[in-house]
């Protein structure tokens, strides 16, 4: 079995953890061509995720 990418662990721990729904991610990825490497932000910044959310994320983040 091939190791997951670091966005790959993101997306599952967004969908699993946050409940985040796949469509609201899809969406900000497509922002993140924009702006790589930033998608926590894209998804706060358009509302689609909360501040406590989003302060989850980066805690996972700074675990990996």
């Amino acid at each position: 079995m091939m190791p997951l990418t670091s966005q790959t662990q993101l997306i599952h721990f967004l969908q699993q953890e946050l409940l985040i729904p796949a469509e609201s991610i899809a969406m900000a990825q497509r922002q993140e061509e924009v702006f790589p490497d930033l998608l926590p932000m894209v998804l706060w910044q358009y509302g689609l995720i909360t501040i406590e959310q989003l302060e989850q994320v980066f805690d996972w983040l700074e675990t990996r």
